[in-house]
């Protein structure tokens, strides 16, 4: 049977290529709406960040995404990214201890 490829992306904190399932989606729609995207598929501009609390403090603290999207996000932005972080992390360690 044929291997298919998995796709890969750079996590944009810290410069690092993983496969795109492990990452945390970031968006910038028209409007210049910049949100968190579970899905993968919303439209506009994306910009991919690993599922890490300690990652997602330090896009927090560079303001990585305001550079990245050039608009000012606030810091209630910063905090819902790291709350799903910490929830999509331990989400992940719970289900591979079920295997």
């Amino acid at each position: 049977m044929r291997r298919r490829k998995i796709p890969m992306r750079k996590d944009i904190v810290t410069g690092e290529s993983a496969p795109k399932k492990e990452l945390i989606r970031i968006v910038r729609d028209k409007n210049n709406n910049v949100s968190i995207d579970k899905t993968g598929k919303k439209s506009g501009r994306g910009a991919y960040i690993t599922m890490n609390a300690d990652v997602a403090k330090k896009a927090k603290a560079t303001k990585i995404f305001d550079k990245s999207f050039g608009v000012k996000l606030d810091n209630h932005f910063y905090d819902q990214l790291i709350d799903y972080a910490e929830h999509e992390q331990a989400r992940k360690q719970l289900f591979q201890n079920d295997k």
